[in-house]
């Protein structure tokens, strides 16, 4: 497994696998690894001979009081963890790499998109995943993506660059990656102690039993009122849950496959999960 840091040297490695003939599949990541992320890598090396992933912590995507300085930062596990995986190359720049110049291009991503369920407790935060991820994209030039589901806004986001920028990579959406007892895994889950870690599932359940009683026909309004209420009594303060079409996030249509989508604080952690409704996915 390589580690690269400079930008010709990860140029020089890459013209040199695709003068072999060999596809290149990459998997951004912001670092501090678990399994889901792993699994993310495995999915990659099924789809492509060569499989990059890199580790940014990207500025531009958190919001003023945000944790972007306290973000844990886990290098030597996440090389060895990636080590392990069957990495081919690990990409690590810094900001002055990502971001050459002061007054940087950034991404502006379409209101529709942007200006909910993250994006409204969030402003500007999809504009800098946007922007870092098609500056990876351009230094990577990958033949697929992997993202997970459970940033299931950002995935959607991501497809919607690539296809508006007529971007020739395949994005690829991996299931979430959850724990024995449903909660999604998450870095920022290492936030919650002990007594917050044991409630912490209590989001994904009740997004679970939603989605079965609309499945069923039942009303959005009274079970968004009833899951509101779970949550509260379980000791998260909710930032939203929302019923949306899987593939704009647009409201939800008939016959069009659909998401719940939930971001919940729960002590300094902020948890956001999503299930299908219906087991119909995008």
């Amino acid at each position: 497994m390589k580690l690269i840091e400079q930008l010709p040297d990860l140029g020089a490695t890459l013209d040199a696998w695709r003068r072999a003939g060999e596809t290149i599949a990459l998997v951004p990541t912001m670092g501090n690894l678990h399994d889901g992320h792993l699994a993310l890598v495995a999915a990659a090396r099924e789809r492509a001979r060569r499989t990059v992933v890199s580790l940014f912590v990207n500025p531009t995507q958190f919001g003023p009081n945000e944790d972007y300085e306290s973000y844990p930062r886990t290098l030597d596990a996440d090389l060895a963890a990636l080590k392990q995986a069957g990495c081919d190359l690990v990409w690590r720049p810094d900001v002055a790499t990502m971001y050459p110049f002061d007054a940087a291009f950034m991404l502006r991503v379409p209101d529709p998109l942007a200006d909910q369920l993250c994006g409204a407790s969030r402003p500007g935060h999809f504009d800098g995943v946007a922007s870092v991820v098609l500056r990876l994209f351009s230094q990577v030039r990958p033949d697929c993506a992997v993202f997970g589901e459970k940033d299931y806004q950002q995935l959607v986001i991501i497809r919607h660059l690539v296809a508006d920028l007529f971007l020739d990579i395949d994005i690829i959406g991996l299931p979430t990656i959850r724990e024995s007892d449903g909660l999604a895994m998450s870095s920022r889950n290492a936030y919650l102690d002990q007594d917050e870690r044991r409630r912490a599932p209590t989001l994904h359940r009740v997004l679970v039993e939603m989605a079965e009683s609309l499945a069923a026909g039942g009303d959005f309004k009274a079970l968004h009122t009833a899951a509101l209420e779970q949550l509260e009594a379980a000791g998260f303060h909710p930032d939203y849950i929302e019923w949306r079409t899987a593939r704009d996030l647009s409201p939800p249509r008939p016959d069009h496959p659909s998401r719940l989508l939930a971001a919940a604080w729960l002590g300094k952690a902020r948890l956001i999960d999503n299930v299908a409704v219906g087991g119909k996915t995008a």
